[in-house]
């Protein structure tokens, strides 16, 4: 599976990006990760072949995660941003459909992007 982000940059805060991941091959599930300088990559968001999606608590309520399955895209919509959501944002896959990880545990993903940076100021 090869993933690529785009959509990053610098807000204000309150603002609004969408990031976009494009993807090739098939995966169960898809997500969002996001580091800070220091910090452990965490899930930010995630969402199953069927559709059932997982949030962080920190974002529930600002972003929403979304595929379009015949453009191989998958879509990250950042609404009322905040500083503390600045960082590397990345895009990944998992093809397994049994794993002892939870939905936004980054061990249970095999496939990443490169990564697209979020600076909200």
């Amino acid at each position: 599976v090869q993933l690529v982000e785009s959509g990053g940059g610098s807000v204000e805060v309150g603002g609004s990006l969408r990031l976009s991941c494009t993807a090739s091959g098939y995966r169960y599930w898809m997500g969002w990760f996001r580091q800070s300088p220091g910090k452990v990559r965490e899930g930010v968001a995630a969402i199953r072949d069927d559709g059932i999606t997982s949030y962080a608590d920190s974002v529930k309520g600002r972003f929403t995660i979304s595929k379009d399955n015949a453009k191989n895209t998958l879509y990250l919509q950042m609404n009322n941003l905040k500083p503390e959501d600045t960082g590397m944002y990345y895009c990944a896959a998992r093809s397994m459909r049994y794993s002892p990880w939870g939905a936004l545990d980054r061990r249970g993903y095999n496939d990443w992007g490169q990564g697209t940076q979020v600076t909200v100021s």
